[in-house]
Formats: structure tokens, C-alpha cells, sequence
């Protein structure tokens, strides 16, 4: 028997295929160690999930990656992948990138004999992005901290912007009120670090960088990086922060109280 998966499976895989699994090009290619192994790289490589709903009988993000270029093709199945990782529900890889691996959740696994290499490659990255997403404290090096805050903050203006166009309700509802609005996340001194999300009437869109054709509604912007790791680990009070100048909100409080409260939902839905 066919068991369709939940509502909250959907809407969890949606944020791994359109937001998590997308980090995976720009860890790819912010670590420098990495971004040099795939200089002399050509695969195609899929990470899918069969499901008896979808139109192809699987869903999947799927990355071209043509001599260390990267294209990322979110929500998309190719036919032909050199190399696939292909889960048996969308309930299993939701479970395996929460970091439940176990026999059950483990995908199978093809094409890895022609591109054994290539393969090892693709999972340093996919390994490195699952411990960034589920990293408890802040790490100890620069570099590192960097790329974690970039990861989270598009991580969560992309998760938001996924739920709204998947139907969470409370979400949704908010977007559909909405007028036309920009809402920011950044970090003092990095303006490489930064994300937001555009609401306008029920729909939304997800951007990386600086929103620049006008001043952002409201921003939540952080006095350093490890201020920010306070945050977005839940090491931190967002009150406290805001107190003490860690946390600097542009715009209404009601809205950083907004915002905050659908940062946690995308990571209540990640992580588990």
C-alpha cells in the first residue's frame, strides 16, 4: 500500500530541495580546499525522492557542474543523471538530511563506479553542508563562521519564502497581507553576508546579498558574526541580544518578532 506523505513531509522537503540542498554550490564554492578539487569536474549529479504524487514519480534537485562551475536546478528531475542519490520517499530523505541516518534512510546509489571520484567529492560537500545545518555551537575559525551565518541566513529567506509559495498557513496569510516589502538579514562589516526575502500580495521571492533598489522594510542585523551564531544556534535570547546591541533591529519591533518567529518554524521544519 502507498502511504502519501504528510502535509509537514511536503512542506519539510520542499525547503530541503529549494533551500538546503541549493547551500550545497556555495559551499562548494567558499571553501577553497573544495572549490579546487572540482576545477577538472563534468557530472551531473541528482539527489531525488521517489514519490507517487509528483508528475515524474520523483522529486529532486539536481547540479550541473561543468569545470568547477556550478548550475543548481532546484525542484527538478533530469532523466540521465551521471550520478544519483535517489531516496525510497520524500519521508526518508527528509529524515537522512535531519541527520536520522540508518539503514532505512540510507539512498541508493548509482552511477558511482564511472564517477568514483566525482562521487567522494560530491559528498565532502553534502557532508560539510549537513554538519553546518546541524552545528550546535560556533565554530572556532573565521572562515568557518562566515560561511555558517551565509548558509543560515539563505537557508531561512529561502525556507520562509518555500512555505509561503507551499501553503503554510499562518505564513501564507501574512504574504497574502502583505504589501510590497523587503525584509533583511546582515552582519556589521560582511555586506557579502547578507540575505532577503521580498513579500508582496501572496508572493515572495528569496535573494542573496544585498537587496540594493531600495531600503530594506525592515532588517535584522547583527554587530558581528558570532552575535549572529548566537541567533541562529539558539545560544543566544533575541531579547537579551536586542538589549544589549548584539541584535539591531531596523525597522518596528513587532516585525524582528515577526520575522524571528518564522525563522524558528524553517528550522523547527529542518531540523526536526
Amino acid at each position: 500500500m502507498i502511504v502519501l506523505a504528510t502535509k509537514n513531509e511536503i512542506l519539510t522537503n520542499k525547503i530541503f530541495l529549494n533551500a538546503a540542498l541549493p547551500l550545497v554550490k556555495v559551499i562548494a564554492n567558499d571553501v577553497p580546499s573544495l572549490n579546487k578539487k572540482f576545477e577538472h569536474t563534468h557530472a551531473v549529479i541528482q539527489i531525488s525522492a521517489l514519490d507517487p504524487d509528483a508528475p515524474a514519480g520523483k522529486v529532486a534537485t539536481h547540479f550541473v557542474i561543468n569545470a568547477g562551475e556550478w548550475l543548481v536546478h532546484a525542484d527538478r528531475v533530469t532523466k540521465n543523471p551521471h550520478i544519483e542519490l535517489e531516496f525510497k520517499s520524500i519521508e526518508t530523505m527528509n529524515a537522512f538530511f535531519k541527520g536520522k541516518i540508518s539503514p532505512s534512510t540510507l539512498p541508493k546509489m548509482r552511477g558511482i563506479a564511472k564517477k568514483t571520484e566525482t562521487f567522494v567529492l560530491f559528498m565532502r560537500v553534502l557532508l560539510k553542508m549537513s554538519s553546518l545545518l546541524n552545528a550546535k555551537k560556533a565554530p572556532e575559525d573565521e572562515e568557518t563562521k562566515k560561511l555558517l551565518v551565509k548558509c543560515f541566513f539563505y537557508l531561512l529567506s529561502s525556507g520562509i519564502s518555500q512555505l509561503n509559495k507551499n501553503g503554510h498557513e499562518e505564513i501564507h496569510e501574512w504574504a497574502k497581507k502583505s504589501p510590497d516589502r523587503v525584509y533583511a538579514w546582515a552582519v556589521d562589516g560582511y555586506p557579502e553576508i547578507s540575505a532577503y526575502l521580498r513579500i508582496k500580495a501572496g508572493k515572495s521571492r528569496a535573494g542573496r546579498g544585498e537587496y540594493k533598489r531600495a531600503m530594506p522594510f525592515f532588517t535584522l542585523r547583527f554587530d558581528n558574526l558570532d552575535s549572529a551564531l548566537g541567533i541562529l544556534l539558539s545560544t543566544d535570547d533575541m531579547l537579551e541580544a536586542t538589549k544589549a546591541g548584539r541584535l539591531i533591529m531596523d525597522g518596528a519591533p513587532e516585525f524582528g518578532a515577526q520575522v524571528g518567529e518564522y525563522m524558528l518554524t524553517v528550522a523547527a521544519f529542518a531540523q526536526g
